[in-house]
C-alpha cells in the first residue's frame, strides 16, 4: 500500500513538474514574441510620427521655434523606448528648425531643436545653441534604430562623395561628404566650429552604442527654396 502510495505521490510530482515545465515555456514564447512585436509597433510609431512631423514643417513653425527652449544635454540622451515614442507623437512644443536629406541612403527627417528625448525619437536635434545653416559646423545628432530605415539609422551606410541637403523652407543648403569615421562618446571637439569652413556634421550611434559614427561634408551650394528642389525632402 505503501508502495503504490509512493508511486502515485512520484507520478503526480512528475506531471506537475512537466506542467510547470510547459508553462514556462510557454510563457519566454509569449515574452519573444511580445518583445519582437513591441519593436515592430514602436519602429511602426516611430516611422509614421517622423513622416507626419516632416510634412507638417512650414515657415510659420520654423519662426516660432526662435521662442521655444531647447535641451542640449546629451548625457540625458537615452535609447528609444515605448515612452519617448509615445511623448513625440503626442507633443506640440518641440521647435522645428527645418529639414534634411540624404538621398543615397533615403533620409528624409525634420530637423529638431536640441538633443531632447523627444526631438530625437522625432528627427535630427541640433547639438550646439545657436547653429545656423550653412555657417560654421552645422552639426546633428540621431538614432541608430534596429530598422535601418528609421531616424539616422543610414547614416552608418553613407559613403565619400554622396549630398546632404538641409533647408529652413528659404534656401537649400548642400554638402558633400568628405569623411566618415568612427568616434569615442567623449570626442565633442568634432563638433566645433573650424575658422573659415562651412560644413555639416551628422553623429550617431555605432557598435551597440558603445561609440558614434561622425560624418561630415563641406559646402557645396546654396540655392534659393523653389517649389522644384524642396521635393528632395
Amino acid at each position: 500500500m505503501l508502495d503504490r502510495l509512493t508511486l502515485i505521490k512520484d507520478v503526480g510530482g512528475a506531471i506537475l513538474k512537466n506542467k510547470l515545465k510547459t508553462v514556462f515555456i510557454i510563457l519566454l514564447l509569449l515574452l519573444g514574441l511580445a518583445l519582437v512585436f513591441n519593436q515592430q509597433i514602436k519602429d511602426a510609431i516611430v516611422n509614421f510620427n517622423t513622416n507626419r512631423k516632416l510634412a507638417q514643417v512650414d515657415q510659420d513653425k520654423i519662426k516660432q521655434a526662435k521662442h521655444i527652449k531647447a535641451s542640449y544635454d546629451f548625457n540625458a540622451v537615452s535609447d528609444v523606448d515605448v515612452k519617448q515614442v509615445a511623448a513625440a507623437a503626442t507633443d506640440n512644443q518641440q521647435g522645428y528648425l527645418g529639414k534634411i536629406a540624404i538621398p543615397a541612403v533615403h533620409i528624409k527627417l525634420p530637423i529638431v531643436k536640441g538633443v531632447s528625448k523627444v526631438a530625437l525619437a522625432t528627427g535630427a536635434g541640433t547639438m550646439k545653441p545657436d547653429e545656423k545653416m550653412g555657417q560654421g559646423n552645422y552639426a546633428l545628432a540621431g538614432h541608430n534604430m534596429l530598422n535601418p530605415n528609421i531616424l539616422f539609422s543610414a547614416v552608418a551606410e553613407t559613403k565619400i562623395g554622396q549630398k546632404i541637403y538641409i533647408t529652413d523652407l528659404k534656401k537649400v543648403y548642400v554638402y558633400q561628404i568628405n569623411h566618415r569615421e568612427v568616434i569615442t562618446p567623449t570626442t565633442v571637439t568634432i563638433i566645433d566650429d573650424i575658422p573659415g569652413k562651412k560644413m555639416i556634421t551628422l553623429i550617431t550611434c555605432a557598435e551597440s552604442g558603445t561609440k558614434r559614427w561622425a560624418v561630415q561634408g563641406d559646402l557645396l551650394k546654396v540655392e534659393k527654396a523653389t517649389k522644384h528642389n524642396l521635393t528632395i525632402f
